[in-house]
């Protein structure tokens, strides 16, 4: 599942946290690249205890907020989060001056982020933050790139993108027709936004 370029980067990372600062490493990619597989991968590669990971998907705005309007058709997009919630978040895991930071997760099965579910004790020395928008230059996104030391884009084939969100939709309760529809519409326009952002990022890793 790893590539070269993956391993050459955890090397690199392991330099970086030689050092006593906290790193903040941002994760992106297009809907469906495999940002969630890999940070969990680069987590195991470090250990839970010394490397979090805390996904901007968190900050979905709830189903409350967004039906019966317009955002509910876009659901993923960035109008569609709580930017500033999440930046908030990252400034106090750059502090590190709480015993522990909790972050909101979004659960599929719900289809809804549920508060204070990842816990980030100030002993982790690496937060992993993945997410669909941490290269955008509309406000507030780049005061959230600054909070990051370094982002990286992954790349993955677009059939493999697109075959992996089709199915992750059918499994969490689509049909397979709404979920090609859903995809290749609000999914694919996301992605297109996201992938202009690529030149901004500190590494392109091959993933998948």
């Amino acid at each position: 599942m790893d590539s070269p370029e993956a391993r050459l980067a955890v090397a690199s990372l392991r330099e970086r946290l030689s050092g006593r600062r906290r790193t903040m490493l941002g994760i992106t990619g297009a809907p469906g690249s495999g940002k969630s597989t890999f940070a969990a991968w680069l987590q195991h590669q470090f250990g839970p205890d010394a490397a979090a990971v805390v996904p901007m998907d968190g900050f979905h705005l709830a189903n409350s907020i967004i039906d019966g309007t317009p955002l509910r058709e876009r659901k993923g997009s960035m109008d569609t989060f709580d930017a500033g919630g999440y930046l908030s978040l990252l400034r106090r895991l750059v502090l590190r001056d709480e015993e522990v930071v909790y972050a909101p997760e979004f659960q599929r099965t719900l289809d809804e982020p549920v508060a204070a579910s990842i816990g980030v004790p100030s002993s982790v020395s690496l937060v992993i933050t993945e997410g669909n928008y941490l290269l955008a230059s509309q406000a507030p996104w780049p005061e959230v790139r600054a909070q990051l030391d370094e982002v990286w884009f992954i790349d993955t084939p677009p059939a493999v993108r697109l075959g992996r969100l089709v199915d992750r939709h059918v499994e969490f309760g689509m049909d397979r027709t709404a979920a090609e529809a859903w995809a290749l519409g609000p999914d694919e326009a996301n992605a297109r936004i996201i992938e202009a952002t690529r030149d901004g990022a500190d590494r392109i890793i091959p993933w998948g």
